[in-house]
């Protein structure tokens, strides 16, 4: 016959599981309270560090690179702005460099619009802020104008960097790009900024009715390009503004 077990041995057993529970517990504090210390020596370090170079990382790009990627490597992300940065951002001034960086590149994209029709390649905006800047404001790359983009989201106005055969593109109004207008792009961007029906014709095998209402789709609809309707070579051609080079 099978004995019951006693109350002395389930006190044991309860008694037990307390001493465990109690033993958890005091290793969890003890791993928290190590882990704040760890915490706060590696946020002193880091602290020394930023303020030491703060300059540096403000207007040398490369500098700049390099912190961005020690802080990334770590989970922190000192350029996301007052809100999302915190004592990073106040620390550095960093959250109202990128934001003034988002004014000028807002500034560039609006005074641009109009012979561009809100598209712009990202090697001349880089250029065109660059100037803007001036020698005093500090180098910037196209890491640094993308990040600042992200800032603008909340705008509504349609800033994002897209791609256009292995070229980065900042659109800056509320429209998508459909595929005709890639290919049309990406063709004016060999081009020089020119483009006629029999490019569309022969290098993506379009109908002439497709390749005739694609481009008058970007000069009427969209405004990104201009038409030239006495071309010398083909008597009518497009000119994309976004692939044409200006000296600003």
């Amino acid at each position: 016959m099978r004995r019951g077990v006693g109350l002395a041995a389930f006190d044991r057993q309860e008694q037990s599981k307390r001493s465990f529970a109690e033993l958890s517990s005091e290793l969890s504090r003890a791993q928290v309270e190590n882990l704040h210390s760890q915490l706060d020596q590696f946020r002193t370090a880091l602290t020394h560090f930023a303020s030491t170079h703060r300059e540096s990382i403000k207007n040398d790009p490369s500098f700049r690179h390099a912190f961005q990627q020690m802080c990334s490597s770590i989970g922190v992300d000192p350029l996301a702005g007052p809100r999302k940065g915190g004592w990073w951002a106040e620390l550095l001034g960093l959250g109202d460099w990128q934001y003034e960086l988002g004014v000028q590149i807002v500034d560039v994209c609006v005074s641009t619009r109009e012979r561009n029709g809100g598209l712009i390649a990202m090697s001349e905006l880089v250029r065109l802020v660059s100037k803007l800047r001036g020698v005093s404001g500090g180098g910037i790359t196209e890491e640094d104008v993308m990040r600042s983009i992200k800032t603008l989201h909340p705008l509504g106005a349609g800033y994002q960097v897209v791609e256009i055969d292995g070229c980065k593109m900042v659109r800056n109004v509320v429209k998508a790009l459909d595929e005709d207008q890639t290919a049309i792009l990406a063709i004016a961007r060999e081009e020089g900024g020119r483009v006629i029906e029999d490019h569309l014709i022969q290098r993506n095998s379009w109908t002439r009715d497709r390749a005739r209402a694609a481009l008058e789709n970007m000069l009427l609809r969209d405004g990104l390009c201009w038409l030239d309707a006495q071309d010398e070579r083909a008597g009518r051609a497009y000119w994309v503004f976004s692939a044409m080079q200006w000296d600003v």
